[in-house]
């Protein structure tokens, strides 16, 4: 990749991680496995990236790449996907650390979610970032009338999670 290319891409990281760590929240449940799928979604992220043909805005890619690797991965359960040397490279990402006393007050619904699967989880996540069906369908590869569907049969789901 050349270097104009790699400085497009560790900006882009940058400025839109917080789209990662909010997957990997959702994802999995202690700071190891988080910083684990963080790590692998860079990764993903960067091997794709000589592909990312700029049809779309790098977060919505962004989200489709991070999404399909956090339920890859956790569906598998094993790690067996080939990861590339990151220390090559030569603009290192300045991770921010992660500060999970400010989402304590979110700890209800994120053990909601949990007990979802893994597309319903990837539903309620793009939900929530204020993405409308249209966006949702297309990160996901459904239609946008399957993504309302979907959605509205989650929302009941969480609300006999949260009030049995």
């Amino acid at each position: 990749m050349n270097k104009e290319l790699e400085h497009q891409f560790v900006t882009n990281l940058e400025k839109h991680q917080n789209i990662a760590h909010k997957i990997c929240r959702i994802y999995t449940n202690n700071q190891d496995s988080h910083n684990d799928l963080f790590q692998e979604i860079t990764i993903q992220l960067w091997k794709a990236y000589p592909k990312f043909r700029g049809e779309a805005k790098f977060s919505t890619w962004m989200y489709r790449v991070a999404l399909n690797t956090a339920i890859t991965l956790y569906r598998k359960k094993k790690r067996s996907i080939p990861t590339q040397d990151f220390d090559t490279v030569d603009f290192k990402i300045k991770a921010e650390e992660y500060d999970d006393e400010t989402e304590q007050q979110l700890k209800v619904m994120y053990s909601a979610i949990q007990e979802l699967n893994d597309i319903e989880k990837a539903l309620v996540f793009l939900y929530l970032e204020d993405k409308n069906y249209r966006e949702i369908s297309e990160t996901l590869g459904i239609t946008e009338v399957n993504a309302r569907v979907k959605m509205n049969r989650v929302k009941t789901k969480l609300k006999n999670i949260l009030n049995p």
